[in-house]
């Protein structure tokens, strides 16, 4: 029998240094308990399904079906709630999840307890949003404007709803999206409840990480009594552990199977069914929300350096750990310690590809960061040029040096499907790969916001061996223009 996967040494190593060396300045975030302990956050999980497309198709093909076979409990945790086809979806589900328990009698056997948490509504909604930790809570007369369905429908079927959203001015909101089922079933989509028509991506999960995920959600959801059971039933697993240094192993693949869906060649609408790897290693990454020390309503003033939260250290020793390949998707760039790392691999050897779009959230870019993604990818290529000239005009008696190749891509939908409903017109979807090794998904992007302000919840895989990049290679290859891409010399 082999031996389990576990996470190398070389990694959790100096993730675990860099967060424990600034230790102090993370005690009190919302939430904090990793700050002592990192180890908790090292789990293990079962990759179930991969979904990518529009946020519309994963609602309807992925997470609706599956919330209407919960039959305890269902937490839908997301950053952007508006009037969409994707609200209209999930008020029919619930309308219908409401009917059949009156139908098979469940409503009488057992109450089912639902929960919807966001933290973007509209600007008045923010605007006046009380501070407090606790949230505001929605009141059942409210139900109605958010989408929802009124009280006693869901009352019929035996469903208990409670609807909550949290916001700190000003600019932390929630950023993390997940849906976890029956406390035993979780998908964590890159998509909001909204009407944008863009690139998405999600994974199903089963295993050990869904109850560190529900201790994460109880601490930062959760209320009361509800919040401490939650936490000390989640927090009742063994943590993970890692590997010595140089033991490399990959997963099972002889023993796993990927099913690519039969869809249309042509759509990015997709899904990939895996099997046989019910043990990958994985680490949960929050990133609590902070307001920028020393903040200033102009962000490119404000010079601190990012808090170190477990996902921006994760990120950070990645990028610092690379020796062959950094792969990053992202909506935007304007993170410039992500910048100044990724210039760090390049001088390294590493060859760095970007996947990000050319416009999209501007004014969202230059209120957060003060700047935009093609600015600074516009320095950051001027800069490796800089690399180039140097690396080239080295001393002749000293050894050669390699600098890695640079791929800069924007995402630009098929024109003749640009009008039709499964054509993403931006790309929206988080996934960075190093080295082939390291999956990092999740709410995470390049930008300033997310590694400064804002909550983010990210999804690290250790998977070697493994080619589920295939799915969405596969669409956005078809859906890239070329910015920027480094000569052979």
């Amino acid at each position: 029998m082999s031996t389990p996967l576990e996470f190398p040494a070389s990694f959790v190593r100096p993730w675990k240094e860099l967060l424990l060396s600034r230790q102090r300045e993370q005690l009190g975030d919302l939430p904090d308990h990793h700050a002592r302990d990192p180890e908790s956050l090292i789990t293990t999980s079962s990759l179930q399904t991969l979904y990518i497309g529009t946020g519309h198709s994963i609602f309807t093909r992925g997470i609706l079906p599956a919330i209407l076979g919960a039959r305890s409990s269902v937490h839908f945790v997301t950053c952007y709630w508006a009037a969409s086809p994707s609200l209209d979806a999930i008020r029919d589900t619930l309308l219908q999840l409401a009917a059949s328990r009156r139908a098979d009698g469940g409503a009488a056997r057992s109450t089912l307890q639902v929960t919807i948490g966001f933290s973007s509504w509209g600007l008045f909604q923010k605007l006046f949003h009380t501070p407090s930790r606790d949230g505001q809570l929605y009141p059942p007369s409210q139900w109605c404007k958010l989408g929802l369905p009124d009280q006693t429908m869901l009352a019929s079927g035996g469903i208990q709803l409670t609807v909550k959203s949290l916001f700190f001015t000003p600019f932390s909101v929630m950023h993390p999206k997940y849906v976890i089922i029956d406390e035993k079933r979780a998908f964590v989509p890159s998509c909001n409840v909204s009407w944008e028509r863009w690139f998405e991506g999600c994974v199903e999960l089963q295993g050990d990480l869904v109850q560190t995920l529900m201790a994460f959600h109880g601490r930062v959801w959760g209320t009361g009594a509800d919040r401490s059971s939650t936490i000390e039933a989640a927090d009742g697993r063994e943590s993970g552990s890692s590997m010595a240094d140089g033991d490399s192993r990959t997963l099972d693949t002889e023993n796993s199977e990927t099913m690519f869906s039969p869809e249309d060649e042509a759509s990015a609408i997709k899904l990939l069914k895996i099997t046989g790897n019910d043990n990958v290693p994985t680490i949960l990454l929050p990133s609590p929300h902070h307001r920028n020390p020393r903040f200033s309503f102009f962000p490119f003033l404000s010079y601190s350096n990012p808090p170190m939260t477990p996902l921006n250290a994760a990120l950070l020793t990645l990028f610092n750990n690379a020796r062959r390949q950094i792969i990053i998707l992202t909506p935007n760039v304007t993170s410039w310690p992500v910048l100044k790392a990724l210039l760090d691999a390049l001088s390294r050897g590493v060859d760095v590809q970007i996947r990000t779009n050319r416009g999209m959230m501007l004014i969202e870019q230059l209120v957060t960061a003060g700047t935009t993604t093609s600015l600074c990818l516009r320095k950051f290529v001027k800069q490796y040029q800089q690399l180039r000239v140097k690396s080239q005009s080295s001393d002749i008696e000293a050894p050669p040096v390699r600098l890695g190749k640079l791929e800069i891509l924007y995402y630009k939908a098929v024109p003749r499907r640009r009008d039709m409903e499964d054509e993403p017109v931006v790309s929206h979807f988080k996934m960075t790969m190093v080295d082939h090794e390291y999956l990092v998904l999740g709410s995470g992007n390049m930008d300033r916001a997310s590694w400064w302000t804002s909550q983010e919840l990210g999804f690290l895989f250790y998977v070697p061996g493994v080619d589920w990049h295939k799915l969405w290679d596969g669409v956005l290859e078809k859906r890239m223009e070329t910015y920027y891409r480094s000569r052979d010399d």
